[in-house]
C-alpha cells in the first residue's frame, strides 16, 4: 500500500474556498471512486493556518500511476493553481 500525505499551503485565507471548489466539482469523489483507491480525504487544520491536508491511500504503484493519468487529476492541478502557493508531498510504502 502507498500512503501520501499531501499538504497544500494555500494562499492566505483560501484553504476553505479551495476545499469547497474541489467538493463542488466532485474531484475528491472521483478520486475515491478509482480502482485501487483505499482512502482519499481532506482535513482542515484546527489552528487556523492556511493549509489543507489530503491523506491518500492506494493499493499499489499501478493504481497510483493510473490515478495520475485521470482527467480529474489534471483538473485538480488547474484548480490548485488558483488557490495554492506550495505543495508538500510525503510518500510512505506500507507492507501488509
Amino acid at each position: 500500500m502507498i500512503v501520501l500525505n499531501v499538504t497544500y499551503k494555500c494562499k492566505p485565507g483560501m484553504n476553505k474556498a479551495f476545499l469547497a471548489k474541489l467538493n463542488e466539482e466532485g474531484l475528491g469523489a472521483a478520486c475515491r471512486a478509482e480502482d485501487g483507491n483505499i482512502k482519499y480525504h481532506y482535513y482542515l487544520p484546527t489552528d487556523g493556518s492556511d493549509e489543507l491536508l489530503l491523506v491518500e491511500k492506494w493499493r499499489d504503484k499501478d493504481a497510483l500511476r493510473a490515478h495520475a493519468a485521470q482527467p480529474h487529476f489534471a483538473r485538480i492541478g488547474e484548480v490548485k493553481a488558483e488557490y495554492v502557493d506550495d505543495t508538500v508531498i510525503e510518500k510512505f510504502f506500507v507492507e501488509e
